[in-house]
Parts: structure tokens; C-alpha cells; sequence
């Protein structure tokens, strides 16, 4: 699972998003600039499948969806910050 996230640009950046406030598809498609419409829903999915995010479905018209962290999810942020972390370290040391 975290080979799966750390390995994926776009599942961090949904991460991100979610984590700073962002839950509804379209506002998370414009902070993810650059991902596809189909993109974005598979990585949904599949931090739904790993338990980090989950749907919230309402019962509206037009229908609306919201994505938000699991405890799983939260727990799971600041180690992507740590290994971000050590990667501009990593970066900056072999400049």
C-alpha cells in the first residue's frame, strides 16, 4: 500500500488536497492541476479501498460527494511529510 501512494504523484497530491480542506471531485480535480477526470477517480477509489479516505455520499439533487480522512488517513499524512522531508534533503545534500 504505501509502495502504491509514495510510488504515485497524484495519490499524495489527492491526499494533500483532502488533508487542507479540499472534498468535493471538481475542487480536488483544480488542486491537482494536471489530472484527469478518470485519474483522480482511481486514485479516489483506491484510498478508499486502503482505508486513508473515505466517500460521503448525499442524498441531494443534484447529487453531491465529499471525500474526507479516516483516522487511517491521518495518521498516514505526516509520514509522506517525513519522506518528502528526506527526499529534498536527499536532493539538496547531492547538489
Amino acid at each position: 500500500m504505501v509502495e502504491s501512494i509514495v510510488g504515485c504523484k497524484w495519490s499524495m497530491g489527492v491526499l494533500d488536497a483532502i488533508d487542507d480542506g479540499v472534498h468535493r471531485p471538481g475542487e480536488l480535480q483544480k488542486a491537482c492541476v494536471g489530472i484527469s477526470t478518470k485519474v483522480l477517480n482511481e486514485r479516489l477509489r483506491k484510498l478508499c479501498r486502503f482505508g486513508l479516505i473515505e466517500r460521503e455520499a448525499y442524498p441531494e439533487i443534484p447529487p453531491r460527494v465529499e471525500y474526507h480522512m479516516t483516522t487511517r488517513g491521518k495518521k498516514f499524512v505526516p509520514i509522506l511529510d517525513a519522506i518528502r522531508q528526506l527526499q529534498d534533503e536527499l536532493e539538496d545534500a547531492g547538489s
